[in-house]
């Protein structure tokens, strides 16, 4: 999943954080943990003019992806619960050309952040069920079934499509008889209602 995300590979991301001030990347890091606790998207551009303050020549892309490699393992360890050394190993797994203040600059954000991270992780897996993206129905018509009692009865297929939590689109679907569609319908009937008197 990470490798689609960024543009070069994690050693070439490595190597361009590796050319950062540290205070710089301790500003960046900071700013992704309190997105992450927000939910929101780092604002790439600003980060990269920031980055053009500070006198570091790099591109909009490679900006995106040092933010895109953080955030990946940021959320890794938020949801897996992994200490500050696992998160370091994993770091050291991904590319051999982390330096060792840099490494000691993420351990000791996430030993100040972890926990919270992980805390508003869970809370949000409690409380969010995603966002619905799309529905597609079908109209069946059963023709053999292990049970036998409902051949020849019609049936609607549905497919949804929808982007959990972190982002990450899935599918759900289901089989209901006409009746419960109908039922279906006319709920989705009464939300809409409501909906264009708010």
């Amino acid at each position: 999943m990470l490798g689609k995300e960024l543009s070069s590979s994690v050693d070439g991301v490595v190597d361009n954080i590796g050319n950062l001030p540290l205070d710089l990347f301790a500003e960046t890091l900071q700013e992704i943990l309190v997105h992450l606790q927000e939910q929101r998207v780092v604002d790439f551009i600003e980060t990269w003019d920031k980055f053009q303050r500070s006198g570091i020549n790099l591109d909009q892309q490679a900006v995106q992806d040092i933010v895109r490699l953080m955030s990946f393992h940021f959320r890794l360890a938020a949801k897996s619960n992994l200490s500050a050394d696992v998160l370091i190993s994993k770091l050291t797994e991904s590319s051999r050309k982390w330096s060792k203040p840099m490494l000691q600059l993420v351990q000791r954000l996430w030993i100040e952040h972890g926990a919270l991270l992980h805390a508003h992780q869970e809370s949000l897996s409690i409380a969010s069920i995603g966002q619905l993206v799309d529905m597609q129905w079908k109209l069946g018509m059963a023709v053999s079934s292990d049970s036998c009692r409902s051949l020849n009865s019609p049936f609607i297929s549905v497919l949804l499509k929808y982007m959990d939590t972190s982002g990450e689109m899935s599918y759900k679907s289901f089989e209901m008889t006409v009746q419960q569609f109908q039922n279906f319908y006319r709920q989705f009937k009464e939300m809409s209602s409501v909906l264009e008197t708010v």
